[in-house]
């Protein structure tokens, strides 16, 4: 009996939406700009790369032809000829470009609404909301109140909010209330606490996400983030793919942040991981346990936390080998009727200016021992990836989407 995999590489773009203007990204191309970078041969000071980019696995399944029919351009040491699988462009219909917006698409539940951004200017919060997280979450106050980079904020603000106690509170350019605090000092628990505060106080402006951003660490050197993440987000408007294979008695594994990301809707099991090489160990967990029309979804949110936001390129290529390089072992665990999908939710440029995603089109690279090479094309929606999903597991067609397979 068949089941399906979705490997999600969180903002493994393959270049600009036709609306990218409207975002200011036209000319964006994460998977591309990374590939003509390596090929380039230019400087890795961190030692962790040489060389063209080496994904031959992923090129195999059609990334590159993948590239070229997104952008019309193969990248230097990619092929536009596929030895398996079937590869397309996925092109979102959602507005924005945030991370619940691709998700909710790809798993065939468009955002039919906009979602409530925080402006550009400093303070950028309104001051009625924070006056009313300060008193309901029992603070001293708050730091940050600005758009930022969590890396850079922290390691900004980290002392200060290590001696006073209050909370670094900022956004982006996505739709997202973000709170970052000491595990040891704050305490992990009271930063879940908090974050749920904000999440009720934010949900009235349609913010999609508030995001707990634990770290560890005693001066601006040594601050870095833990896996212990949380995302507080806005449940998706009708049932997502998820929903509709649970109540149709299957088993959905949610693995990293995807729980986080559909509000624990539709969710099974799920099991969480920090960094590529446990994300892939958990989705081979997974698979080991997974039974007869079992749906498993990874978000590999390196690409975009780790390399992408912080314009790590030759981390960002770096990730990508170390990606393609276990593919082997996932390939290698597939029962002959499995289905697995390579797939982003948006772009991250790591050459393009400024730390946020970027609106572009993404991968669709489909593989199963069952299913013939081919080219599904450039499809109109995300939608289409979860429609393919839902028929390969036998489930009825929804609202949105239509089937490529």
């Amino acid at each position: 009996m068949p089941r399906a995999i979705v490997c999600l590489l969180d903002s493994v773009g393959i270049g600009g939406a036709p609306d990218a203007a409207a975002y200011g990204d036209v000319g964006s191309n994460t998977a591309g700009h990374i590939a003509e970078w390596a090929a380039a041969g230019k400087a890795d000071r961190a030692g962790l790369r040489s060389g063209p980019l080496h994904v031959p696995n992923m090129d195999a399944m059609g990334l590159g032809a993948a590239i070229k029919l997104s952008t019309n351009i193969l990248p230097p040491g990619l092929s536009d000829t596929p030895k398996g699988g079937r590869f397309g462009v996925g092109r979102e219909v959602s507005k924005g470009k945030d991370t619940p917006s691709g998700h909710w698409e790809i798993a065939g539940v468009p955002v039919p609404f906009d979602w409530g951004y925080f402006p550009q200017t400093e303070p950028t919060f309104p001051p009625d909301l924070i006056e009313e997280f300060i008193r309901r979450a029992k603070l001293p106050g708050i730091l940050g109140d600005k758009h930022a980079s969590g890396t850079t904020i922290i390691a900004e603000l980290g002392e200060e909010h290590i001696r006073t106690g209050k909370p670094i509170c900022y956004t982006s350019i996505d739709s997202v209330f973000q709170i970052a605090a000491h595990e040891t000092h704050f305490g992990l628990e009271r930063l879940y606490e908090i974050c749920k505060i904000a999440f009720e106080l934010t949900a009235p402006l349609n913010i999609g996400r508030v995001i707990a951003r634990p770290f560890v660490g005693k001066t601006p050197d040594t601050f870095r983030r833990t896996g212990n993440r949380r995302d507080f987000a806005i449940s998706p408007p009708e049932p997502t793919l998820l929903d509709r294979n649970e109540a149709a008695g299957n088993q959905v594994y949610a693995i990293g942040k995807i729980s986080d990301i559909y509000a624990g809707s539709g969710v099974t099991h799920k099991l969480k991981g920090t960094g590529i090489p446990q994300l892939f160990d958990k989705t081979l967990e997974a698979m080991e346990m997974a039974a007869d029309r079992a749906f498993i979804m990874t978000n590999f949110v390196d690409f975009d936390s780790e390399y992408g936001h912080r314009r790590d390129v030759p981390g960002y290529a770096a990730g990508l080998e170390l990606f393609d390089s276990r593919l082997p072992e996932l390939i290698a665990k597939m029962r002959h009727d499995d289905l697995l999908i390579l797939t982003a939710d948006h772009g991250n440029d790591p050459t393009w200016p400024g730390t946020d995603h970027t609106r572009e089109q993404v991968p669709i690279l489909v593989f199963s021992p069952a299913l013939p090479k081919g080219e599904i094309g450039i499809r109109s929606t995300f939608a289409d990836i979860g429609e393919s999903i839902a028929a390969w597991l036998g489930l009825a067609p929804g609202r949105h989407g239509k089937s490529f397979l």
